[in-house]
């Protein structure tokens, strides 16, 4: 069972400059308090087929965490052109968001960014030689969620004790046990929210 759910994120400034810094608000549950931090990573993928190109654009830290509704605003720096090769500078590229508790990964969502010229002439006849002042990103509001089991160090107060008296039920299934792959759900203002 997760400790911490993702229940939206939202890109305040999408589409952008290039070169903009990418800002976005975080909204998760957390079912049981947490007495460290959670550490949210910003990953640009821009080679998918070489790690080694990868950029993390920031890290923050939040906690402790209390139990309930939480959200946080993020800012990550835009990536850095001269690590991107040139062949895929255009075109689509990854954006990832990492949460992590104690150095394990517990959520990855993954993005679409589309990076092209700001005009038409541009799109259709590119320069030889990349002019990132003029470039452009549209991140997709379709995110690809992944989840992964890790250790939590709480337990949820609901989980291991039963009022006196109480009647007892057949289990309901937790989001848990539902498909790893979250669609999102359009809301206003370019928001998503993410629900199984």
């Amino acid at each position: 069972m997760s400790i911490v759910t993702i229940r939206n994120v939202e890109f305040i400034n999408n589409p952008a400059k290039f070169s903009d810094v990418y800002r976005f608000r975080v909204t998760f549950e957390c079912i049981a308090p947490l007495k460290d931090d959670l550490e949210w990573k910003l990953i640009y993928v821009s080679s998918p087929g070489n790690e080694d190109l990868d950029q993390e654009l920031d890290d923050c830290l939040v906690g402790p965490v209390p139990a309930g509704v939480n959200s946080f605003e993020f800012e990550g720096s835009a990536p850095d052109p001269i690590k991107i090769p040139s062949d895929d500078v255009l075109g689509v590229a990854a954006l990832i968001l990492t949460g992590s508790y104690k150095d394990q990964e517990f959520v990855r969502v993954g993005y679409y960014q589309n990076t092209e010229y700001d005009n038409e002439e541009m799109k259709e006849n590119p320069p030889a030689k990349i002019m990132f002042d003029r470039l452009v990103r549209d991140i997709s509001l379709k995110p690809r969620v992944t989840r992964f089991q890790i250790k939590w160090d709480v337990i949820p107060a609901q989980q291991g004790s039963t009022a006196a008296g109480a009647a007892t039920s057949a289990a309901v299934p937790s989001a848990n046990d539902l498909d790893d792959t979250e669609e999102e759900k359009p809301k206003p203002n370019g928001a998503m929210s993410l629900s199984s």
